[in-house]
């Protein structure tokens, strides 16, 4: 599916211009203010726990409806707008028919130059990764892989509830993302597809106008201990611009030693499907661990919970995000 995949987003860049013109042009056009962050790791930290507490997140599930609706009562406390649950029944590659909920949200809804900035919320359906047999059909808390990134973005809404920014930032939060198959099962190519059930739903039918939408950034596993952040393979091909921007705004913070400016592996994840559908947005992930060479060893896993969620991480990248919006 990676080779499809890395296809579609030759086809991406050819209709977008290699010259450098449309929405990635505007994207590197616009170089970021030099700013001091107000952004709370310690903050973040405490949305990443609270999702936590409800249980694993596991599209449909009794923890999945609570941690949504405590979503949405953060973004309305801080002020977004044109809040949106969209509900979507989705088919996993199982047969398992999901109730998935996305939602969505904007900030400083006049402003014509806007970002996103997305993450998924639920969690996988099995720690299919765990080295004990018996926990392999367990589900996880999915603290780094999935409660991270909506932990930094509640933290962003929560500054820009204090600050609005000049410029425009739309919210998503995906469901569905981690019902891909079973590590134990066989696969099919199709099941490649099994992966990012709700992006996959919400760009074909968008609650945010994909026009309105200059670039964007999802944010997924940006919460682990020492974890640091390469060039994702489709990010870099597909929206260099754009991720040329977020690694600068990187090193004005002081966190360049966490972005390393150096190419890494290939993902697919929710951003895949933005671009396929040809907005700029680049994946910041934790994918190039030491131990591993790819994920960390946590990963799918039931070692994915709060103990391994670090503040100094978020604060890192939370400082980058505001760089970028103010």
């Amino acid at each position: 599916m990676k080779e499809i995949l890395v296809i579609l987003l030759v086809a991406v860049m050819a209709s977008c211009g290699k010259s450098g013109g449309g929405q990635q042009a505007q994207a590197a056009e616009q170089p970021a203010a030099e700013a001091k962050s107000a952004f709370s790791g310690d903050s973040a930290y405490a949305f990443v726990a609270q999702q936590c507490a409800f249980g694993p997140r596991v599209t449909g599930s009794e923890a999945a409806q609570q941690c949504a609706q405590w979503m949405v009562s953060k973004l309305r406390q801080y002020g977004a707008t044109d809040i949106q649950e969209q509900k979507a029944k989705l088919r996993a590659t199982d047969g398992t028919i999901l109730n998935a909920v996305n939602i969505s949200a904007r900030f400083n809804p006049q402003a014509t130059n806007r970002m996103l900035v997305m993450a998924h919320w639920d969690s996988r359906p099995w720690a299919d990764q765990d080295s004990a047999q018996e926990n392999r059909r367990k589900a996880i808390d999915g603290a780094n892989d999935g409660a991270s990134g909506v932990g930094v973005i509640l933290e962003l809404a929560r500054q820009m509830a204090q600050k609005q920014p000049k410029m425009g930032v739309d919210v998503l939060l995906v469901d569905a993302e981690d019902y891909g198959p079973h590590a134990d099962e066989p696969r099919s190519e199709e099941d490649s597809d099994g992966w990012a059930l709700g992006t996959q739903y919400w760009v074909e039918n968008p609650t945010i106008p994909l026009t309105d939408i200059k670039y964007g950034v999802l944010l997924d596993m940006v919460g682990g201990k020492g974890a640091t952040f390469a060039r994702e393979y489709h990010s870099e091909y597909a929206a260099k611009a754009v991720n040329d921007r977020v690694w600068q705004a990187a090193r004005k913070t002081g966190a360049g030693k966490r972005f390393i400016d150096a190419m890494g592996g290939a993902v697919v994840d929710d951003h895949v499907y933005l671009l396929i559908a040809g907005v700029p947005v680049i994946d910041i992930i934790e994918a190039a661990h030491p131990e591993t060479g790819t994920f960390p060893p946590y990963w799918h896993t039931m070692d994915d919970n709060i103990s391994n969620i670090d503040p100094a991480t978020l604060q890192d990248v939370g400082n980058t995000l505001m760089q970028l919006i103010y």
